[in-house]
């Protein structure tokens, strides 16, 4: 008879599974590779069966250790379903949580967000990463991806947080030296500070005007994948950005940027995304609700600021949402939520 595996020898693989390491799962787990090498070495003998092929560069995964994966992701989950059930008795959910998000969005929104929140919730464990790409939110173990736009895969569920708005924008200066653009034509002869963040296409400008829908590809001097740049070559007069209305609503504000083409704009509204299977939740409804209302409180002047004529207000359609405000999308296709958008 074999003994029943210990929970925290299935969560030591399976994040060795998900890193395919054994060094890198070491380091996220906080112990010595030593050390997950023996909890591994110990479930194999438990369970009397070869979970890993271990070589020089990488760790692959057997068949049965495929089994024993699925398994183990299912009985943890429970797992902490349970432990989370528990302490909702107390009113306070605890745990760890793993939370995603883009590399300027996640330091300047997400991160003092969640700042609170563990204010708020002492219990909750929040562990947040910031990426340049879109993250597999189950594939990669996250709990949660705060993101701007992006398409959300059939098997993830949505919570819109807020609505957001990516504006044209330039430096008076640069304006100055090279004329403002009076239509969308005259974009690609213009100094365009184009991103590439998060698995958006390069230098494609996807914008709206009423029920007008346009794409201009566009080409500058300067590019960069990270949002936080660009905005600063704006603001140097480098040439005109396409950026969301929490990056430049400073700038705009203070007149170090103007709106250029203001009756243009794209959509990129900010979602919690998280997998179906986490769709009940405590500890990932909890936080789900505390951003909805953070971004409520927080972001309730950000839209329809004066000078902003082409940009709809707050109350955006809620198109897409259940009654839970959730999107949960079906099928084999995709649902894109922001088409064709930086993560900024």
């Amino acid at each position: 008879m074999h003994k029943n595996p210990a929970t925290d020898d299935l969560r030591v693989f399976t994040v060795v599974v998900r890193k395919a390491s054994f060094g890198d799962a070491a380091t996220e787990l906080g112990v010595s590779p030593a050390y997950v090498s023996k909890r591994i070495r110990l479930l194999e003998q438990e369970l009397a069966v070869k979970l890993l092929h271990r070589t020089t560069r990488r760790v692959a995964v057997t068949e049965e250790g495929e089994r024993v994966f699925h398994w183990a992701q299912r009985i943890l989950d429970d797992m902490d379903q349970l432990l989370q059930e528990v302490a909702i008795t107390r009113r306070e959910p605890r745990g760890q949580l793993r939370v995603s998000s883009s590399f300027g969005f996640g330091r300047q929104i997400v991160a003092p967000a969640l700042s609170r929140l563990v204010e708020q919730h002492p219990g909750l464990q929040v562990r947040l990463e910031v990426f340049d790409r879109l993250v597999d939110v189950a594939g990669e173990g996250f709990d949660l991806d705060v993101r701007v736009g992006d398409e959300i895969a059939p098997h993830l569920i949505a919570r819109r947080l807020a609505d957001n708005h990516r504006v044209l924008c330039a430096a008076p200066a640069y304006l100055a030296r090279h004329g403002t653009p009076r239509t969308l034509a005259e974009l690609p002869s213009h100094d365009c500070l184009v991103i590439k963040e998060r698995d958006h296409p390069f230098g494609v400008w996807r914008l709206r005007s009423g029920a007008v829908d346009e794409t201009v590809k566009v080409r500058g001097p300067l590019s960069a994948n990270n949002g936080e740049m660009v905005v600063q070559w704006a603001v140097d007069g480098r040439g005109i950005a396409l950026r969301s209305l929490w990056d430049v609503g400073v700038h705009l504000r203070a007149g170090r940027l103007v709106q250029v083409l203001p009756d243009w704009y794209q959509e990129a509204n900010v979602w919690a995304v998280y997998p179906t299977r986490l769709d009940r939740s405590a500890k990932v409804r909890v936080c789900v609700e505390f951003l909805e209302e953070y971004f409520r409180r927080e972001w309730g002047p950000l839209q329809g600021w004066p000078g902003l004529q082409g940009v709809p207000g707050a109350q955006g359609a809620q198109d897409g949402r259940g009654a839970d405000g959730a999107v949960r999308v079906d099928g084999a296709g995709s649902f894109d939520v922001a088409d064709g958008g930086q993560s900024a």
